[in-house]
């Protein structure tokens, strides 16, 4: 950009020194004085013109003072009688041609600067890399160099298998007689699937880093525009370009964007859309050879790909990407610990124990969160305090301390909480509560987290009736102690409503409808999900599916309603507990739900701990001054006794607040 802004400054000035250039040809030439023609004739009445050059309209002479002058005459016959009889020296000249090449360059000079400017900006695009207006053709793949974003395989964990897939790929690049004596062909292509943040796009990277081959990296939205055919051009383009640097690596993130369903929609396919996937899938295997091309793509949507893309012959192999379990998780935490500096009490399984469901991107930025925590607070090290408030930040939002609420509406929340806190606590095989709060987080005015042990990958239908009977538990509690029903259970019954409703349409779990699902699950990719499902089931069928949801949500709700009837003096004290703590943990929990005491259930209250307030940059520049003024003096600093409290020195503080301050009374 730097050369480009230089070349538009040079042709700036040669276009203003052209104007100038042409301007000064216009000017009179000599040191006359120009005067006005009625000055002339005032002078010339006096007698004080004694020669006079005439050169078209153009006069200039001399007068009797010796001065010169010139000016511009109209057409007036009477000049030269006029001359005549005051016997001026008369001089005639033939009037002045401009150059042919001057007028023609001063009339279409502003229609030369535009074509000039045009060619200069259409020749800048050309050279562009593709992003020109006359090489839309062109691939937007970029090669990436050993040095650009070095990334390995050591900074990918949690995901072993497709490593693994992928590291046989890297080999056969790196020494293909090994496979090639046995018979065996390098795949054409690999499709990495798996959910948003797992990796698939970092795995790319990495391979990168560790083939020692040409890599060329671009997105799936590359190859569209709005020009008809210019996504077929760019898909032949990139194969070319990889086949002059073959061996090589063409990695194509986010493939669904060009890579979609054929013929899907209303009124037929997008021709442009299947125009350039023809292309790709003839490209991938089609009558010219690719050898030495590797496609490598990216996506987590795979179920709207075309069939043709996912033949063997093209994506050869799909690898999955998907969430990491606990041993993966804990290895992505260890990865993402070696860039910060850690206190030694943080331990990355005990994190990874308390994240379940946590993709990799999910751990990066847990990670991060809890860096900038601990630096807000002035820390030299992460500690596994920080790691905590990261984790109920990234799982239930940022504490909104500044909301006002009513100590009604605190009530009811609390009432509310403890209602699922209790039942999840008293039903077995539930998932532990982990934490209970009514300080607002996100668009929730409170919260009750609970944490799996163990990563689940199939649920039973008690485990789902579990669930259903826990999310009753927060609107069963408002009915009981306050007797109204308020919206804070809108989402809590919409979620248990969908669980029974899969648990009938799509599970099988309903003992009156028996083994079979309901609903078409074939859908229009462009038109979403629920507009073209097709009704495949009769009126009587419906109101048995309407019946036996109805079912699964009033046993559980019952259930519910009779669990707490049955533990009122417990949801009273955890109510009370919860608007005295705001929030209270697992260990809380259990001692409330046995029954102990309210100040032998609550641990004590711990000195919360808040950010340093936000100083302006003077200050900043104040304290970086006197820091570096204190290092100037440390020599003769420390030649000096220190001096101690009662002499009137500073007494060591710490960066916690004491425990009976007003910003303490509640703590997280």
């Amino acid at each position: 950009m730097n050369g480009f802004y230089k070349n538009l400054s040079l042709w700036l000035v040669i276009g203003l020194l052209l104007v100038m250039l042409f301007n000064l040809f216009n000017q009179p030439t000599g040191r006359d004085q120009r005067i006005t023609f009625s000055d002339f004739i005032y002078q010339l009445d006096q007698g004080r013109v004694t020669d006079v050059t005439v050169q078209g309209r153009n006069l200039s002479g001399i007068l009797a003072d010796g001065s010169a002058f010139a000016t511009y005459t109209p057409d007036d016959p009477d000049l030269m009688r006029l001359l005549r009889d005051k016997q001026v020296n008369i001089t005639a000249r033939p009037p002045e041609e401009t150059p042919l090449m001057i007028t023609i360059l001063i009339s279409w000079f502003p229609m030369l600067l535009l074509i000039g400017v045009w060619v200069f900006f259409m020749r800048q695009m050309q050279s562009g890399g593709g992003r020109g207006a006359m090489s839309f053709g062109k691939s937007k793949a970029k090669m990436l160099s050993e040095q650009q974003g070095k990334v390995t395989f050591e900074d990918v964990a949690g995901i072993d298998e497709a490593k693994e897939e992928l590291h046989e790929i890297i080999a056969f690049l790196k020494n293909p007689q090994k496979f090639q004596r046995l018979g065996g062909k390098i795949p054409k292509g690999v499709l990495l699937i798996g959910p948003p943040g797992t990796g698939k796009t970092l795995l790319a990277r990495a391979i990168a880093g560790e083939a020692n081959v040409p890599f060329f990296n671009l997105s799936g939205s590359d190859f569209v525009e709005m020009f008809v055919g210019v996504g077929a051009a760019r898909v032949r383009d990139m194969f070319e370009q990889g086949k002059k640097n073959a061996p090589c690596i063409i990695f194509i993130d986010e493939i669904d964007a060009v890579g979609r369903h054929r013929g899907a929609g209303l009124g037929g396919g997008h021709d442009e859309r299947e125009q350039t996937l023809n292309q790709l899938l003839v490209e991938m295997d089609g009558f010219e050879s690719t050898e030495g091309v590797i496609l490598v793509a990216a996506t987590n949507r795979p179920d709207v790909l075309d069939p043709a893309l996912l033949r063997p012959g093209r994506f050869d192999r799909q690898v999955a990407v998907p969430n990491p379990d606990i041993q993966g998780r804990t290895q992505i935490l260890e990865v993402h610990m070696r860039k910060i500096p850690i206190a030694e009490s943080v331990d990355a399984e005990v994190i990874a124990r308390g994240t379940p469901g946590f993709s990799g991107a999910d751990l990066a930025n847990l990670v991060n969160e809890a860096a900038l925590g601990a630096a807000r607070m002035d820390k030299k090290l992460v500690e596994m305090e920080d790691f905590e408030i990261a984790k109920d930040k990234v799982m239930m939002g940022k504490p909104r301390r500044s909301a006002i609420i009513s100590e009604k509406e605190r009530r009811t929340t609390a009432y509310h909480e403890a209602g699922h806190a209790i039942v999840a606590k008293l039903i077995p095989d539930t998932d532990p509560v982990h934490k209970v709060t009514i300080i607002p987080r996100g668009r929730a005015l409170g919260l009750t987290m609970q944490l799996p042990t163990e990563d689940r990958y199939t649920y039973s239908r008690q485990q789902l009736e579990d669930t259903i009977s826990v999310l009753m538990g927060g609107r069963i509690a408002e009915e009981l102690i306050l007797n109204q029903l308020t919206t804070g259970a809108g989402n809590d019954l919409k979620r248990a409503t969908d669980i029974a409703r899969s648990m009938t349409c799509s599970y099988g779990m309903s003992s009156a409808l028996g083994p079979q699902t309901f609903g078409d699950e074939e859908q229009e990719i462009f038109l979403g999900r629920e507009i073209t499902q097709h009704k495949n089931i009769s009126d009587m069928t419906a109101q048995v599916i309407d019946s036996e949801i109805s079912d699964f949500l009033n046993r559980n709700y019952a259930r519910a309603r009779k669990l707490l009837e049955d533990n009122m003096s417990v949801l009273h004290a955890m109510a009370e507990a919860l608007l005295d703590r705001e929030t209270i943990d697992a260990d809380e929990v259990d001692n409330l739900v046995k029954g102990m005491p309210l100040e032998e259930a609550l641990k004590p209250k711990k000195a919360e701990r808040r950010p340093p307030p936000l100083r302006t940059s003077a200050e900043e520049a104040a304290d970086l001054e006197a820091e570096k003024n204190a290092q100037d003096n440390a020599p003769s600093a420390a030649a000096n006794d220190q001096p101690s409290a009662e002499q009137g020195g500073a007494a060591p503080t710490t960066g916690e607040k004491p425990a009976d301050s007003d910003e303490n009374k509640d703590s997280t």
